[in-house]
């Protein structure tokens, strides 16, 4: 893990997760979930987890670069959980409230690392 991001895990609900995946698609960040994906397949009822894991940086973008790609345990409309990646500029991510006490982040980081998840990728090609 780069030095760059802080060394946290975040949760956010649904609406918050819409909201950070729209900046990167406005700001045309690499990874997010395209236009009404979210809105389409998140569970609105769940908690989403945002860990920090790179500092990346966007020469086609350098005024939103450089940017913090996350991995994201995400809880999709089924109730499963998957791992994805999703671009979030640091001081959206640094405007989320830490809620979570330490035990909830080293759970959630494990099981975005070691968890054996699906991607939401390989989940949206078994969802049509």
């Amino acid at each position: 893990m780069s030095t760059g991001v802080p060394r946290t895990v975040k949760a956010v609900d649904t609406p918050e997760l819409i909201r950070l995946d729209a900046e990167a698609i406005t700001c045309g960040l690499n990874r997010n979930h395209g236009a009404g994906w979210l809105v389409e397949f998140a569970d609105l009822a769940a908690v989403h987890y945002l860990r920090p894991v790179l500092v990346h940086r966007a020469a086609h973008r350098p005024e939103f670069s450089p940017h913090w790609r996350c991995l994201l345990l995400l809880t999709v409309r089924d109730g499963q959980q998957v791992v994805s990646l999703l671009d979030v500029l640091p001081t959206s991510f640094k405007q989320l409230p830490e809620t979570l006490d330490a035990a909830t982040k080293t759970e959630a980081a494990h099981r975005m690392e070691h968890g054996g998840l699906l991607t939401q990728a390989q989940w949206a090609n078994l969802n049509p």
